[in-house]
């Protein structure tokens, strides 16, 4: 079989609960659980930085956002100095592709700003035979109507739907692609779920919130709202939740409209296709400072993570807990790409095999702008350390302070904060160790971590 296309479908601020496949009892994602019910599920997979414009410079480079300045949003990628995915795919003969959200160009720090205004070709990180995106979608659009602009740095206006105009961008790229033979990356960077700045609000489809009046709410939400914790709204979430449930049922419906498009130009059955999320959202239940995300918690950090194609086993659901950073990595691996030099993650296709190899089962995070933080996740704990400064300003320390340690079988919604109780003190002492180990794997320094503080 020749060498496969590649789709790579990505939300923004999903979590992983709301799939069908993942235990959402609503009929919200009916397509994405039948890829899920034919390729390959994975239960724990954990993204790498719970803040958009990091996690997406990590999945662009294949590194940890303070490798490459990345560390906050609003940071642009270091051009030339670091092989991204799409000149990786360039160089193997690949036709490349990108529509949607960037949020790679803009650079606050050097006073150069593409938030609403054209991306030039220099600064798309080597997507270069289809363009079609804003460096921030939700500045040049809200939930109906918008514009981003195309190769030729064109403003491009589009009614309707956000969700399904960008996702016919992509239709679009695929049925130009009928007589090529290359193969094919395309990556569909979709806004959805995520709130809309300048409203503060969810905006899902028209009927949204009737459609999904009856929802179930999760459980961390709803514990939150009975601990009625410092700088919880409950209000947020149950206002917004029926909406959110809607952005996420769109994205659904586009995924279909874009399997049949494959299916139809005959690309499916050479076709990897990739369907996950930056981070998620605990809707400003984890206090204010860290709003909608940015923090240790699985509503933040647990996304979702489909892969379906040649290469994965179907019906096979994934037990080990896995990393955002292992999907580029795999990617390379399936195109039969040498990956680059630094570049970091795991080949996930091992997982598909009958036996099991020996996995290290932690996920370690870099967490900004609410905070100076550092994280591990393993399947029986969460831990998390910070450091003094504004995380908008301060990206590492030699100095970290216990801040968050959950047990999850005994507290699976990550309510009862342990990280300063002395019978646990051995057990955080070896996460720290294992936490110092990951951050000097990531090019970090390994800190000196200190017991827990009030901040």
């Amino acid at each position: 079989m020749s060498r496969p296309n590649i789709v790579f479908y990505f939300s923004d601020q999903q979590r992983w609960d709301t799939l069908g496949c993942y235990g959402q009892p609503l009929r919200v994602t009916p397509n994405l659980d039948a890829l899920a019910a034919n390729g390959t599920r994975y239960e724990n997979a954990f993204t790498c930085q719970p803040v958009c414009g990091p996690a997406r410079a990590c999945l662009q480079t294949g590194r940890y956002a303070t490798e490459v300045g990345c560390e906050i949003n609003g940071r642009a990628l270091p051009f030339g100095s670091v092989k991204t995915l799409a000149q990786s795919f360039n160089e193997a003969g690949y036709a490349t592709a990108y529509v949607g959200k960037w949020h790679l160009a803009t650079d606050h720090a050097a006073g150069i700003n593409y938030e609403t205004s054209a991306i030039p070709q220099e600064r798309r990180g080597g997507y270069r035979d289809y363009w079609m995106a804003a460096d921030v979608l939700e500045f040049t659009s809200h939930g109906y109507n918008g514009y981003v602009y195309n190769a030729d740095n064109e403003r491009v206006p589009f009614m309707g739907y956000r969700a399904d105009c960008i996702n016919n961008f992509a239709i679009d790229f695929l049925h130009g692609r009928k007589e090529q033979t290359e193969p094919f990356f395309l990556f569909i960077s979709q806004i959805e779920p995520p709130h809309q700045n300048d409203r503060r609000r969810y905006e899902g489809p028209d009927g949204s919130r009737a459609q999904f009046a009856d929802f179930q709410p999760p459980g961390d939400l709803a514990a939150c709202s009975r601990a009625c914790a410092q700088g919880t709204d409950v209000s947020n979430w149950r206002e917004n939740y029926p909406d959110y449930l809607g952005c996420c049922h769109s994205l659904d419906y586009n995924v279909g409209r874009l399997v049949d498009t494959l299916k139809e130009q005959g690309m499916w059955e050479n076709t990897i296709l990739v369907y996950t999320a930056d981070h998620g959202s605990h809707f400003l239940t984890r206090g204010r400072e860290a709003e909608y995300k940015r923090t240790c918690h699985d509503a933040s950090i647990h996304i979702p993570l489909i892969i379906t194609g040649p290469g994965f086993k179907g019906g096979n659901v994934v037990e080990n807990v896995v990393s955002l950073l292992d999907v580029p990595a795999t990617l390379l691996a399936c195109a039969g790409i040498e990956r680059p030099e630094g570049f970091r993650g795991r080949d996930l296709r091992v997982l598909t095999d009958e036996q099991t190899p020996d996995w290290d089962e932690t996920a370690f995070l870099q967490i900004s702008e609410s905070r100076v933080g550092r994280a591990i996740r393993t399947p029986e704990y969460t831990y998390a350390v910070r450091a003094p400064g504004d995380g908008y300003r301060v990206f590492a320390s030699d100095v970290y302070y216990e801040e968050f340690f959950y047990v999850l079988k005994e507290d699976p919604y990550q309510q009862n904060n342990l990280a300063a109780d002395p019978a646990w003190a051995q057990t955080r002492a070896q996460l720290a160790q294992v936490l110092c180990q990951k951050m000097e794997q990531a090019g970090e320094t390994p800190p000196e971590i200190r017991p827990f503080r009030v901040w």
